[in-house]
């Protein structure tokens, strides 16, 4: 098979091996799970608002309650939908603590309760039982096309839960300093530094998701989901206010430098903690073996 030339002159000979993978610009990303179903949840609301206007105090009145009932439930599906997919997305996760998307089910089904029952008292033909009906099968479509929240916690068999308290509470402050980040890059109007917060964001959760699968990792990495990173928002901040007044190319460089050499620590923390996990692993294999020698059981 054919090999690429590699040597002292070789044209690629000077360049400095990496000890990070370069990452896609594309690699990571994470597309919003609210997309163009849940948002058009929010039109129905609009025109019922208008039509309402003209149909005296007890007409508009249901007819905001019906829109307002409808606006909290577009709202509710889609942080039910974000937190559905955050639940995918890990291995290891607990259930969402109040099941949103079913609360949108209901507020679904109670608003086009109201605004069924509002159109036939504007008509003179008002009925609950219509009402009800209209609203259930509402309803059944909204669980049917988003489907219900998780109900069961996902890879917990075996886990201290006090101790997946503590790393869920340690990611959730590490995830609150990334958006900080996030929020303090996009006032530097910079969309490439931008696209390298968020490279340096995806190695950063890739350790996040490390610790959650293993909590006893947590001591290892304590260092790196508070202070590292709150040097890294801090360092962010300060650029975010000096970049835009003066573009000064030294200055983003210097940052640049600082987000990979953050990358760097932050990879080879994870592989490492990949590497102790695959010893104790080979240990208890060890263990196993040795046991079943002492107890006379051989394999074939």
């Amino acid at each position: 098979m054919a090999q690429r030339y590699g040597g002292k002159y070789s044209p690629e000979a000077d360049k400095p091996e990496e000890t990070v993978p370069r990452r896609g610009q594309f690699d990571g990303a994470r597309v919003d799970p609210a997309g163009a179903r849940a948002n058009a949840m929010f039109v129905p609301a609009i025109p019922l608002v208008f039509t309402s206007l003209n149909d005296g105090a007890i007409g508009l009145t249901l007819g905001l309650v019906a829109a307002g009932l409808w606006t909290g439930a577009a709202l509710l599906l889609r942080e039910g939908l974000r937190a559905e997919a955050a639940y995918h997305a890990r291995r290891v996760a607990r259930r969402p603590a109040f099941p949103r998307k079913l609360a949108a089910t209901v507020l679904t089904t109670l608003g086009t309760g109201v605004a069924v029952y509002k159109s036939g008292l504007m008509d003179g033909d008002a009925s609950v039982l219509a009402a009800g009906l209209f609203g259930l099968a509402s309803g059944a479509l909204h669980l049917v096309a988003f489907g219900p929240d998780p109900m069961r916690d996902k890879g917990m068999e075996g886990i201290d839960t006090f101790q997946q308290n503590r790393v869920a509470r340690a990611v959730s402050e590490a995830e609150t300093l990334l958006d900080e980040m996030s929020g303090a890059i996009r006032r530097a109007g910079n969309r490439q530094l931008e696209a390298r917060v968020e490279r340096f964001q995806v190695t950063a959760r890739e350790l996040f998701r490390t610790v959650e699968e293993d909590p006893r990792d947590l001591t290892g990495a304590r260092k790196f989901l508070t202070v590292y990173l709150q040097g890294a928002r801090d360092a962010t901040v300060k650029f975010a206010e000096i970049y835009p007044r003066t573009r000064d190319q030294k200055t983003m460089l210097d940052y640049v430098a600082l987000l990979d050499d953050l990358e760097q620590n932050f990879a080879a923390r994870t592989r490492k903690m990949l590497l102790d996990d695959r010893s104790d692993l080979t240990i208890e294999i060890d263990v196993l073996r040795e046991r079943l020698k002492r107890e006379g059981v051989r394999p074939d």
